[in-house]
């Protein structure tokens, strides 16, 4: 295992809280109550405080002379390696919950793994974020019940938010070269080991919510290898703007 292994590992981890973060920061102000939206806007916090450790990391090993500003807002498209999931857009709150909730059951999982690494930065980051995700979880869960179980229309929107999302859960299990280099050294996670037990505790949730689970056997991946969906750019341009039109700004 390299030094540059490490990093885009790091990568794979860390994009996805960044670029979700990015997403529910959009929601700010336009929750559909003022708790939930507080609720939220402290998610997407939190998940931008994992991601900065992540990078302060990144910029301890890199032999370049870089800061983690440098590496949230200085990378190319296909640099980022974050899962198509976390892209996708805010359709409306049902599409937001249910992404929330596809990812926040893996995440759990993850760091549940990663407090195990011998990778001491890992397991550090892994005990602090997972007091936060485990609210996450149940706050994604806990409204995407009320969703399934609540009227007609709330029921219609959580299942075609789930329809249209199902197809990205599986690149959340996929594994990169690195990610295998990795996680055979004993720091990272074998994440093929997670996916039984994910599906299990979705479908458990979905059955709860009177949620149908999509029969599909078709799957979009692409993102942990720099290939994204259209909506990655327009995220970019709005994250990077600042940093880039001003190059080394400081308040």
């Amino acid at each position: 295992m390299t030094n540059e292994n490490l990093i885009q590992y790091i990568y794979g981890i860390a994009d996805n809280s960044l670029i979700l973060g990015q997403r529910i920061s959009e929601l700010c102000g336009h929750g559909p109550t003022l708790e939930t939206d507080i609720a939220m806007t402290n998610m997407a916090l939190d998940l931008l405080g994992q991601t900065r450790s992540y990078y302060q990391y990144v910029a301890e090993l890199s032999p370049k002379d870089i800061t983690e500003d440098d590496v949230a807002f200085l990378r190319t498209e296909r640099e980022y390696k974050n899962v198509l999931l976390v892209e996708q857009p805010n359709t409306d709150f049902a599409y937001v919950i249910v992404r929330q909730y596809f990812f926040d059951v893996f995440h759990f999982m993850l760091l549940k793994e990663l407090e195990n690494s011998k990778n001491v930065n890992f397991q550090a980051i892994a005990k602090k974020s997972l007091k936060e995700v485990s609210y996450h979880k149940r706050f994604s869960g806990d409204w995407l019940k009320r969703l399934g179980d609540g009227t007609e229309e709330s029921k219609q929107k959580a299942q075609q938010a789930i329809d249209d999302l199902w197809v990205y859960t599986d690149e959340l299990f996929h594994m990169t070269d690195n990610d295998k280099a990795v996680s055979k050294a004993g720091y990272g996670v074998d994440t093929t080991n997670l996916k039984d037990s994910y599906y299990a505790a979705i479908t458990s949730l979905l059955k709860e919510a009177t949620l149908d689970i999509p029969d599909t056997k078709y799957f979009q991946k692409g993102g942990k290898n720099g290939i994204h969906t259209e909506h990655m750019g327009f995220i970019l341009s709005d994250m990077q703007y600042m940093q880039r039109t001003y190059p080394g700004m400081k308040w």
